[in-house]
């Protein structure tokens, strides 16, 4: 029998219990208002295995804006369009210990987007996104994602709407960096698709529903995509924190500051969290604490 498939509600139960200690340490992101919003106290899992079984607890209604989390998804989408070797000559696939959204990282490295997990990379990948304009690739790219994993995710008008009141300085000193450096062909285009594509939601059904994708070969994806895509977000998925989180839990992941957090047990299964409290460097509190109890105790690491 499969680790995952070990699982009831009643041990779920217990090791949420344990992880929701943790939750008054975290803080919900109050630089956008529509996701200052959300209580902190929040908190849903889905489990999704291999076999069929799935197993949900929590606030699992809540829907949520995917944020960082849609950079593994956009990194997969133009992977499947354009091939690694045209990717990767867009970004790269080295971690960083900067914030994810430091401009000093991407002045070090000569404007060449260090990963597609952080905000210079995100950027300059949603600049190549097909489509005419930033309303048309939101629109493709929903689409693909929704048509190939069977999920229910939309753009968020309302989120958009915040995230357009209070663009983030720091994105935009980013993209005017990229726009020099050569990376954005277009760079007004480039920011509004990144922060559309940031704004698609969905709930945790949905989030396991992407991570299918890519725990599980299904015929729609190239085998090597999806190896490249677990391997990048095992090593910078987390930011700055990937590497520690690599050793203690040892699944690929991704966060999001929305409060998203999705882990590929590769060829067991996928677990989708939601818990908008975030630490001091942008990871959801609740879910990377719930993960690494259930990686630990079911013995998930994909290093044995």
């Amino acid at each position: 029998m499969k680790r995952l498939d070990k699982l009831t509600t009643e041990n779920l139960s217990a090791w949420v219990q344990l992880a929701k200690i943790q939750a008054k340490q975290g803080r919900v992101c109050d630089r956008i208002p529509q996701l200052a919003l959300a209580d902190s106290g929040w908190f849903a899992v889905h489990i999704c295995c291999k076999s069929g079984k799935t197993i949900n607890f929590g606030d699992i209604a809540c829907v949520f804006p995917l944020m960082s989390v849609i950079k593994t998804f956009s990194l997969l989408y133009l992977l499947e369009h354009f091939g690694a070797e045209t990717v990767f000559g867009w970004v790269g696939v080295e971690p960083s210990d900067a914030p994810f959204n430091s401009l000093e990282q991407l002045v070090s490295d000569r404007g060449h987007p260090r990963n597609p997990m952080i905000n210079s990379g995100a950027i300059t990948l949603s600049d190549k996104l097909p489509g005419k304009d930033a309303h048309q690739r939101t629109f493709l790219f929903c689409q693909w994602l929704n048509q190939l994993a069977g999920c229910q995710l939309r753009l968020d008008e309302v989120m958009l709407a915040s995230v357009r009141l209070t663009r983030s300085a720091a994105n935009e000193a980013i993209a005017n960096y990229l726009a020099e450096a050569g990376y954005l062909e277009n760079l007004e285009t480039a920011l509004d698709t990144y922060e559309q594509i940031c704004c698609i939601s969905g709930r945790v059904e949905d989030l396991v529903l992407l991570g299918k994708l890519l725990a599980f070969d299904n015929g729609c994806i190239s085998p090597q995509n999806r190896r490249i895509v677990n391997a990048v977000m095992l090593t910078c998925g987390l930011y700055e924190a990937s590497a520690e989180f690599a050793v203690r839990v040892g699944l690929p992941m991704k966060s999001g500051i929305g409060g998203g957090l999705v882990a590929i047990v590769l060829g067991e299964g996928v677990i989708a969290c939601y818990s908008p409290g975030l630490d001091n460097i942008g990871n959801p509190i609740v879910a990377i604490a719930f993960v690494e109890a259930l990686a630990q105790e079911l013995q998930l690491s994909i290093f044995g």
